[in-house]
């Protein structure tokens, strides 16, 4: 107990910035926010004056390359939406998501050295493998393969299915137009 409060007291901001790599996180999220600041009103994704349907593929095939770069933003919003929603249904899924993320940081915070639990000790790599062999039967019980195929389809279906009814405005159709 004394070697850790000694640990966290010599802790410096310089290490947590250098260990977790916030100069990346910083450009990131730059990157995330010009990203998100392109995200349309609700008003405009929803715009039911503009919803029809397609005459045919090559209007939907239309349709579809334009309003997936107009939308970007506001699809990307809605898989992540979906992915926290096939998460919080599959919560065995969930619980293998955190347990390994959770160990693979716990073995880290080892820096390589044993553990010692009372008369034993643990290696790294033996660290390693018992979770390994704890985590890959319950990943293969919680159906992660089933729950990306969903997530797949069900994204699949709801961003094409708004990019292919809704109409381009009437700005597009003049700029499309070469004079």
């Amino acid at each position: 107990m004394d070697s850790i409060s000694t640990r966290l007291a010599s802790f410096q901001i310089s290490e947590f910035v250098d260990r977790l790599g916030l100069e990346r996180l910083r450009t990131e999220t730059g990157a995330l926010q010009n990203r998100f600041s392109n995200l349309k009103s609700v008003t405009d994704f929803f715009d039911v004056k503009r919803m029809s349907k397609p005459q045919g593929w090559v209007d939907a095939q239309s349709r579809i390359n334009y309003n997936l770069s107009y939308f970007s933003a506001n699809y990307a919003v809605i898989f992540a939406l979906l992915s926290v929603y096939s998460l919080i249904t599959n919560p065995l899924l969930l619980f293998v998501i955190i347990f390994v993320i959770g160990g693979m940081y716990g073995i880290g915070m080892l820096q390589g050295n044993d553990l010692h639990l009372g008369i034993t000790s643990f290696t790294t790599s033996q660290l390693y493998t018992g979770l390994l062999i704890i985590a890959l039967p319950l990943g293969f019980i919680a159906s992660p393969l089933s729950t990306i195929l969903w997530l797949i389809g069900a994204s699949g279906v709801t961003i094409l299915g708004h990019a292919a009814i809704m109409e381009k405005p009437i700005e597009s159709a003049f700029a499309d137009e070469q004079v």
